[in-house]
C-alpha cells in the first residue's frame, strides 16, 4: 500500500506497470479498486495509477473536504508529488467531473480524459439518489437488477458515513456542458445503457458543434462498465490513447458487437 501526504492528510494510492503514466479516479460508490483489471491490462505499456480520494478508501476522513473544488486541488497535488506533469485523465462519475474539471481549469496538464457515467446536469443522476440520507439507501440504487462487485462493495465499507451524499450533491451543483465546452484535450465519454444511477439519454446533447467530444454507450453495461465489460472499455482505452485531435476522436474504431449509434 502507498500514500502520500498532501496538505497534512494521507492520500492512498495504487500503481502498476512502467511507461507513459494514466491516471485513475474513482466514483461516488467505491475506491480505488474497481480499476485494477484495467490498470492491469495497460500496466503492459503504461505507469497506471489510483488513487483513493478523501472520505474514500484508504485515505483520510477526518475532514470534509467533499466537494469538486477540493477533489481538483487534491488531484493536481496528487500529480505534483508524484512528479507527473501531464497525463491522461480516466474518471468514473465524480471522478469523471474531477477530471473533466481539472482537464478545463489546467490543460497544459490533461493530455486527453476518458470520463465513465459523467453526468451532465443534476437531471441526469437518479433523483432519489439526489435525497438518499445514508451510504446503504444509496448503495439499494446502484446495485438495482444487478450483482455487487466485491471490488466495489470493499470500499464502500470504508466510505466516510457522509462522503457519497456530499458528493454526490456537489456533482449536481455542477453543468458540465460548459466545462466540457472548455475542455482543449480530446474527450470520450462512455455510458452504460442499463446504468441506474445515470441515464445515457442526455448524451445526444454532445452532438453539438460546440463540443469536442465524442459519446459511446455499452450495451449490457451498469453503472460500472470497468467491471462489467473491461476488456471492452481496456481496447477503447488503449485506442484513445492514440487520439490527438477530433477528427481522429470521431473516427474512432469501435467493434460492431457492442457499438450503438449516438446521433
Amino acid at each position: 500500500m502507498s500514500g502520500i501526504l498532501i496538505r497534512g492528510s494521507l492520500v492512498h494510492y495504487e500503481s502498476f506497470g512502467r511507461g507513459q503514466p494514466i491516471i485513475f479516479v474513482h466514483g461516488w460508490l467505491g475506491s480505488w479498486r474497481y480499476w485494477v483489471p484495467i490498470m492491469e491490462d495497460l500496466a503492459k505499456d503504461h505507469r497506471t495509477y489510483a488513487l483513493d480520494l478523501w472520505g474514500f478508501g484508504d485515505s483520510d476522513k477526518g475532514r470534509e473536504r467533499y466537494d469538486i473544488e477540493d477533489y481538483v486541488a487534491l488531484l493536481q497535488d496528487f500529480m505534483d508529488e508524484l512528479g507527473v506533469w501531464r497525463a491522461p485523465l480516466v474518471g468514473h462519475t465524480l471522478g469523471a467531473a474531477v477530471a473533466a474539471t481539472l482537464a478545463a481549469a489546467q490543460p497544459e496538464r490533461v493530455s486527453r480524459v476518458l470520463a465513465v457515467g459523467l453526468p451532465l446536469s443534476a437531471d441526469a443522476i437518479n433523483r432519489r439518489l439526489l435525497t438518499a440520507a445514508s451510504n446503504d439507501a444509496m448503495a439499494r440504487l446502484f446495485w438495482h437488477r444487478q450483482r455487487p462487485y466485491p471490488e466495489v462493495e470493499l470500499g464502500m465499507s470504508k466510505m466516510a458515513h457522509n462522503a457519497a451524499a456530499l458528493t454526490i450533491q456537489s456533482v449536481a451543483r455542477l453543468d458540465m456542458r460548459q466545462t466540457l465546452a472548455e475542455i482543449q484535450a480530446p474527450l470520450l465519454m462512455v455510458y452504460g445503457d442499463r446504468d441506474n444511477v445515470i441515464s445515457s439519454d442526455h448524451v445526444e446533447e454532445l452532438v453539438q458543434p460546440q463540443y469536442e467530444a465524442r459519446a459511446i454507450v455499452f450495451p449490457e453495461a451498469h453503472h460500472f462498465p470497468m467491471l462489467d465489460q473491461a476488456p471492452k472499455l481496456g481496447r477503447l482505452l488503449r485506442d484513445f490513447m492514440d487520439v490527438n485531435t477530433p477528427e481522429q476522436l470521431q473516427d474512432l474504431t469501435v467493434k460492431q458487437e457492442w457499438r450503438r449509434r449516438t446521433r
